[in-house]
């Protein structure tokens, strides 16, 4: 009769294990189904961006109206509208800014730099700046324009004021076979950078027939033996004193920065 109250003990231990949830196994989730309010959030984020996208590309509010240009002096707007071509009625985000400043800068070589950029929300903005000429390369009766970079930029049949004639006169020169005319020019152009505000004013004439012979011709008939192009801004310095000390002389040697000379009346 002792085995009767283990046996019920056994049983109602058996019935307690039976009843309980069975542990889950690792690495395994339950799924849950996304509740309401997370489908309203994923839809309101779709249709937004959907709106974005049709209000950027497809309606009127976001369109090129208008293209304004700055910066011109030589070229005339009419000049960088036409080349410049902007899409007028076009979306504007779909405006290529790079496509449009590559043009302007390769058919319309005076431009140094422009930038484009959007006026929001119907606006392009063309901000040019041309090239300014230091010196004026006499060629066929015509003037090339040279930038204080050395580029060729432009060909006009009359010379702007107040800009230096380069006279390249080099063909006989035994120089010319290490410096090309590009290299003259590049150091004709480097000599018009280091000149003193004032004497840069008074510079008529850059003769150069050599790569070590470069001449300035003044107004008033003074001249300028500048010799290379090489120590610029000590012959500058140079040159300006040698001008306050001996103002009257009508010639000036500053080829040797070391031992300047003046001469002439």
């Amino acid at each position: 009769m002792a085995a009767g109250p283990a046996t019920e003990q056994k049983s109602a231990s058996g019935r307690s294990k039976g009843s309980a949830r069975p542990p889950s196994r690792p690495g395994t989730r339950r799924s849950r189904v996304p509740g309401p309010r997370v489908l309203l959030t994923a839809l309101a984020a779709v249709a937004l961006a959907a709106g974005g996208l049709w209000a950027l590309y497809g309606s009127t509010w976001l369109r090129v109206e208008r293209v304004s240009i700055s910066g011109t002096e030589v070229l005339t707007r009419d000049e960088v509208a036409r080349v410049a071509a902007v899409p007028v009625g076009a979306p504007m985000v779909s405006v290529d800014t790079d496509a449009i400043e590559a043009r302007l800068r390769e058919r319309l070589p005076r431009i140094g730099t422009v930038d484009v950029v959007r006026s929001w929300p119907h606006g392009i903005g063309l901000k040019v700046t041309e090239r300014k000429p230091v010196l004026l390369w006499e060629k066929g009766g015509k003037f090339i324009e040279v930038d204080s970079g050395g580029a060729r930029f432009a060909t006009v049949a009359k010379a702007p004021g107040g800009i230096p004639r380069l006279v390249l006169s080099a063909a006989s020169s035994p120089s010319l076979r290490r410096f090309d005319e590009d290299r003259l020019l590049a150091e004709a152009v480097g000599v018009t950078g280091e000149l003193p505000e004032k004497i840069a004013q008074d510079a008529r004439v850059v003769r150069i027939t050599s790569y070590d012979s470069i001449t300035l011709e003044l107004g008033g008939g003074r001249t300028v033996f500048w010799g290379s192009g090489e120590d610029g801004p000590v012959k500058a310095r140079v040159l300006t004193a040698l001008m306050k000390a001996t103002p009257k002389v009508g010639h000036f040697d500053v080829s040797a920065p070391t031992a300047p000379a003046s001469s002439g009346s």
